[in-house]
C-alpha cells in the first residue's frame, strides 16, 4: 500500500511539473531583478513605428529561442532550462529599462546571451519596440 501511494505521488508531481514546463519567472513579476542604476529610468524614445524594424531584427535574432510572437515557445527555446520569457507577459510587467537591460546585457544563469555590441543601441530600442507591440 505505502508503495502504491508513494507512486501515485510521484506520478502526480512529475504530471505537474511537465505541466508547468513553461513556467519561467519573467511569469512572476514579483521574482523580477531590479534594474540596475546605470540603465534605470531609460525609455525608448522611438516611436510605434520603430517595431516594423524591431520585428525584423527579432524574427532573425530572438524568435528562435521566444517563439515569433514572443510567447517563449520557439523550437531552440524548447530544449532549454530554464525556458525562454515570454515576453508578451514581460512587456504588461516591465518598464523600457528594465527590457533595455536585460537585452544589453543578457541574463546570468539562462541561455539569453548580451546583445550589447551586436546590436547597436538603436536596433536594441526597435526590438524593444516591437516587443511593446506583442499581445
Amino acid at each position: 500500500m505505502k508503495r502504491t501511494s508513494l507512486f501515485a505521488i510521484a506520478l502526480i508531481l512529475l504530471v505537474a511539473s511537465s505541466a508547468c514546463g513553461g513556467y519561467t519567472a519573467v511569469d512572476a513579476p514579483e521574482s523580477l531583478a531590479t534594474v540596475p542604476p546605470d540603465f534605470a529610468g531609460k525609455t525608448n524614445l522611438l516611436g510605434p513605428d520603430a517595431s516594423t524594424a524591431g520585428g525584423a531584427i527579432f524574427k532573425t535574432d530572438c524568435a528562435s529561442c521566444h517563439g515569433n510572437t514572443g510567447l517563449g515557445d520557439g523550437i531552440a527555446g524548447k530544449s532549454m532550462d530554464p525556458r525562454p520569457a515570454n515576453l508578451a507577459a514581460l512587456n504588461k510587467a516591465v518598464a523600457d529599462d528594465f527590457l533595455y537591460w536585460r537585452i544589453s546585457t543578457g541574463v546570468e544563469g539562462t541561455a539569453m546571451p548580451a546583445w550589447h555590441g551586436l546590436l547597436d543601441d538603436q536596433q536594441i530600442w526597435q526590438v524593444i519596440a516591437f516587443i511593446r507591440s506583442l499581445k
